[in-house]
């Protein structure tokens, strides 16, 4: 549906398989280079300003050559005023599975888009419910692996779209990446272009 403009190129500072899957079925190239950041919540910040500080920090961390554009992202899920990222442990995801359940939460995601010196950033939010979940359910969805390494313990794209009543919002900002922003913020700059719109 896109390609990158001639003398373009685009860099993705992100080792989710969700955010290179969402650019390659829109036909777009990039060369990967995952950034290895810290992730740790700085004391009285909000889920926005972590998810933009965060996306910032990964753009900058990923290497690049000057005629290079990197895109880099970072996803987080607030309940009330908890902010959740990555579980670290399956005991951990249970936790966070548990407080999810039957609850609205928000799924927010910052990017930023490096660019010829310049930094593009944004941000996407999308409200979540889930349905209540037994104990059972709970624990069967830990032991299938899926919630490790995802933003409040679950893959709205995998087997946790079960867990979820309703979205209210940008869908594939939950997977991890607001795809209509990144893409418009990548046309506006010149990055891509429509394919077949090329002389």
């Amino acid at each position: 549906m896109y390609c990158l403009k001639p003398g373009r190129s685009l860099v993705l500072a992100s080792a989710s398989p969700r955010r290179q899957e969402m650019l390659s079925r829109m036909g777009l190239e990039f060369r990967l280079a995952p950034a290895e950041v810290d992730e740790s919540l700085l004391p009285g910040e909000t889920a926005d300003q972590a998810a933009l500080r965060l996306a910032k920090a990964k753009a900058r961390a990923a290497g690049s050559g000057p005629d290079e554009a990197v895109l880099a992202a970072d996803t987080l899920v607030v309940l009330g005023s908890d902010i959740m990222g990555k579980p670290t442990d399956d005991a951990e995801a249970a936790a966070m599975l548990a407080s999810l359940s039957g609850a609205e939460h928000q799924v927010v995601t910052g990017f930023c888009l490096r660019t010829g010196g310049a930094e593009h950033q944004g941000l996407g939010r999308t409200k979540v419910r889930f349905r209540s979940l037994s104990q059972g359910e709970i624990a069967a969805y830990v032991a299938s692996g899926e919630p490790r390494g995802k933003a409040g313990a679950y893959a709205v794209q995998g087997l946790g779209a079960a867990l979820v009543n309703q979205v209210s919002g940008s869908y594939t900002n939950v997977v991890g990446l607001p795809l209509a922003a990144v893409v418009e913020l990548l046309l506006g700059q010149g990055i891509i272009e429509p394919l077949g719109e090329r002389a």
